[in-house]
């Protein structure tokens, strides 16, 4: 028997859940009424017609996440967004929801909550105090219509907006800072150490939410109340070998830990190293015995770290940007690039990119050369809990960032390490090939030209591995102010191996406004026109030229 559509809702109505419907927006409306709850509780819906071109965040556009969902769906999909909320449509930051996206979790009721987006509605003032967590998002376009807007208007009330790990009577959202250190005697229960945590909370004035993970001894990694408290609040764990805790200066030493385990500190050296070196111990050990239905005792401290620590919630992702041309730039990219809360790339890739980013969604320019430096900011990024685009042109695998994020992402262990996704992109190779006919019809390679990586003398022997083998070779970074001789060189060596009119094309800026593609051959190529933004493809032995066309035959027998 087939389930109506009501029932199949019903079935799946549930906080945090998605539903995608395909229909008219009345039908559904009239559908999901009787299940209507509270903007706390209900999950989102999107509204999308048949063709799956229009998509309309009818229900828990903020808190639900709806409308981030229907922008990765039209992304993917190719369709459109249809937005009726005053906050995405005024381009303002949805102070409501916008932490989730940073990795940061939420305090503060539902009454309270509304009560602030009516007043960010109405062009209140609202005083935004934040002691930790980046303040990247600042830097968003709609970061800085909000604030810009609340100062216009500083004369009216004031509400107030807190980022940070302290427990507070107001909105707040928290990173996740707090590292519990934790000890016990063996087998405590659960319901202890439950109850304990409650009251560290409690005096410390600390919010569980900012908790990043617990810390411990390493003899304790089987102790089963940690690692079920672990897997039921989705706190990592960390545990640290006795050696290494010993290393830590703590406030309160004990000699009769030491006389059992032989170093004076867990609760509050387990904290301190799980916070890292600027780490900052927020309380001192508390010890808890057991009542009535509770086993054992257990020992907690709490440190503060200086970086958020969320990588289960935080994502990677690899994007090609292709050439630069938006019409080049995939599904799946643009997919990514809508999910993603921060951009890192160069500056001219990111400029090529804007008419995509939204007002929510931050850019973050690097410089030429410095590769290393964004893929570590974009991982420490992604650490924090935050989805991070790191763009590259063209194909991200191919003299892109892919293989750079990838070997310090693998560097790390894995309870370090966020989502890692690459997104391939369209290479200028694959663009130049299509605009010149046929020429990577056979057996092809790529070289890059660049000397900063590879030695030369490297970079000699593949172009003769090349020439010899017979490849058409695509040549990146063919040639720079401050390196000027080697495609020349390379020139030279392939002309040892293949005839003088082998079709040689220069393809520059190649799917941007100002691309120039010319033809030549193997002795009459205009080396001093060469740049780095310019792809050299070089002909094998069968390549011609013929009408205007680049050929290099496949090999199929005449029919």
């Amino acid at each position: 028997m087939i389930a109506s559509a009501v029932e199949i809702l019903r079935l799946n109505w549930y906080s945090g859940g998605l539903l995608i419907v395909v229909g008219a927006i009345g039908a559904v409306t009239r559908l999901i009424a009787p299940l209507l709850n509270n903007k706390e509780d209900d999950p989102a819906v999107i509204v999308c017609d048949e063709r799956g071109m229009n998509f309309v965040p009818l229900l828990g556009g903020h808190k639900a996440g709806a409308e981030d969902w229907a922008f990765q769906l039209a992304e993917e999909l190719g369709g459109n967004v249809v937005l009726t909320g005053h906050t995405r449509n005024q381009d303002f930051l949805p102070l409501d929801s916008f932490g989730e996206s940073w990795g940061w979790k939420r305090s503060g009721n539902s009454s309270q909550w509304h009560q602030l987006m009516v007043h960010q509605a109405n062009g209140g003032l609202v005083q935004i105090e934040q002691t930790t967590g980046t303040d990247w998002w600042r830097t968003s376009k709609g970061a800085e219509k909000s604030l810009a807007g609340a100062k216009s208007n500083s004369s009216q009330e004031v509400k107030s907006l807190n980022i940070g790990s302290k427990a507070m009577s107001s909105c707040c959202w928290h990173p996740a800072t707090l590292w519990i250190g934790i000890g016990c005697v063996r087998n405590t229960t659960q319901k202890l150490i439950e109850r304990s945590l409650q009251e560290v909370f409690l005096q410390s004035g600390l919010a569980q939410e900012a908790v990043a993970g617990l810390a411990s001894i390493d003899i304790k990694a089987d102790e089963l109340a940690f690692l079920s408290l672990s897997k039921q609040k989705g706190w990592p764990i960390r545990f640290f070998a006795a050696d290494k805790l010993l290393q830590v200066s703590v406030p309160t030493p004990s000699k009769e830990v030491e006389s059992h385990i032989g170093i004076p500190s867990v609760a509050e050296a387990a904290a301190l190293l799980a916070a890292g070196k600027s780490g900052v111990l927020q309380m001192k050990k508390q010890i808890f015995h057991s009542r009535k239905d509770e086993e054992g005792a257990v020992t907690i401290a709490i440190a503060e770290a200086i970086q958020p620590f969320a990588p289960a919630l935080g994502e990677l992702h690899l994007i090609g940007s292709g050439p630069g041309e938006l019409s080049y730039l995939t599904h799946d990219a643009r997919a990514a690039l809508a999910r993603s809360t921060v951009w890192i790339g160069y500056g001219r890739y990111l400029d090529l990119l804007e008419p995509l980013r939204r007002s929510d969604q931050v850019r973050i320019d690097g410089q030429l050369t410095f590769e290393i430096d964004r893929c570590k900011q974009a991982f420490g990024l992604a650490k924090e809990g935050i989805r991070v685009a790191l763009i590259s042109s063209g194909e991200s695998g191919i003299y892109g960032m892919a293989g750079l994020a990838l070997e310090i992402w693998l560097e790390e262990p894995t309870i370090s390490r966020p989502t890692f996704n690459i997104h391939p992109g369209i290479s200028s190779m694959q663009i130049a090939a299509a605009r010149l006919g046929a020429p990577l019809m056979n057996d092809f390679c790529t070289i890059s030209l660049s000397d900063r990586l590879t030695p030369w003398s490297k970079i000699k022997e593949r172009i003769t591995g090349a020439a010899i083998g017979d490849f058409v070779i695509a040549i990146f970074n063919p040639r720079s102010r401050d390196r000027d001789w080697q495609l020349e060189s390379a020139i030279k060596i392939v002309r040892k191996y293949r005839s003088a009119n082998t079709p040689i094309a220069l393809a520059r800026q190649i799917g941007r406004i100002e691309e120039k593609i010319e033809l030549f051959s193997l002795d009459n190529c205009p080396v001093n026109q060469v740049d780095m933004l310019t792809l050299v493809l070089i002909g094998n032995s069968q390549s011609l030229l013929k009408d205007g066309w680049f050929v290099t035959p496949r090999g199929y027998k005449s029919i």
